[in-house]
């Protein structure tokens, strides 16, 4: 069995930082696992979920979207079985639900095997 466990979210404005934080925990150890941070807004199906950012195994390797690069940071402590997603500058457009999730592949070829819950980011004007 294997967990994943989102923090971190809130209601921030426009231009604030916000840092998302995601455990890990089960089975197979933390750096087996690549991962990733999607996000979902109202009105979007599960499957329609946008990637945002995703890291490799080791995490020397990570993609973004087009609309965040320059924006979000994803990052990995490996020894605290967690990934983050610093955010900064936040644009209302950045409201949603944002989800971690463990799989495989590398950045641009993720394949998510376990989701978090979510955690609710609301920026406002």
């Amino acid at each position: 069995q294997v967990q994943v466990e989102e923090s971190g979210g809130g209601l921030v404005q426009a231009g604030d930082s916000v840092m998302l934080s995601c455990v890990v925990s089960g089975r197979r150890t933390f750096d087996k696992y690549a991962m990733g941070w999607f996000r979902q807004v109202p009105g979007k199906e599960r499957e329609e979920r946008e990637c945002v950012a995703t890291i490799n195994y080791s995490g020397d390797t990570t993609y973004y979207t087009d609309s965040v690069k320059g924006r979000f940071t994803i990052s990995r402590d490996i020894a605290k079985n967690t990934v983050y997603l610093q955010m900064s500058p936040l644009k209302t457009e950045d409201t949603a639900v944002y989800y971690c999730a463990a799989g495989r592949g590398d950045p641009w070829h993720f394949r998510e095997d376990y989701w978090g819950q979510g955690t609710q980011v609301t920026v406002s004007s």
